[in-house]
């Protein structure tokens, strides 16, 4: 869904009342468990998770002048959406995950590449997130998004 946000927090003033607690609990438990150096901004009309130009210079390949994404929450049409480009991009964490997640939900995983949607908020597993970011450092996500464009080129 659009938005004019300009941070974080107004991001969130502008969430529906029923989408609002989960989004919330959600950016606490990523903000609580991002490894050091990357930074909470606005991304892509969302909430964003980004290695910033001080630390990767070169930027995001898409438009040098963004910082280089790593992961997103957003408050979609139909459901919450947490995009994770290390699960994308890492065959290794995505398998780990996949098998982490019936431990911690009901839910039925519905994920495209590196998008994981609920359509029931009170069905997201906040703590499996919380993991989820942790495992990947700035370093590491910096080796396999170079690494997967230097095999394109």
């Amino acid at each position: 869904m659009k938005t004019t946000a300009s941070s974080p927090d107004e991001y969130v003033s502008q969430l529906p009342a029923e989408r609002k607690d989960a989004i919330l609990k959600l950016r606490k438990e990523i903000l609580e468990n991002l490894p050091k150096g990357f930074e909470e901004r606005m991304s892509y009309g969302m909430i964003g998770y980004v290695v910033p130009h001080s630390l990767y210079p070169k930027g995001y390949h898409c438009d040098p002048k963004l910082p280089l994404p790593f992961a997103n929450i957003a408050n979609q049409k139909n459901f919450i959406a947490i995009y994770h480009m290390g699960i994308y991009a890492d065959p290794k964490l995505l398998n780990w995950f996949i098998t982490e997640y019936p431990k911690h939900t009901d839910a039925k995983l519905d994920m495209g590449k590196s998008c994981i949607r609920f359509k029931k908020p009170e069905q997201i597993p906040f703590k499996l997130f919380g993991e989820l970011i942790r495992k990947m450092t700035v370093k590491e996500w910096i080796e396999k998004f170079e690494a997967a464009f230097n095999k394109k080129a």
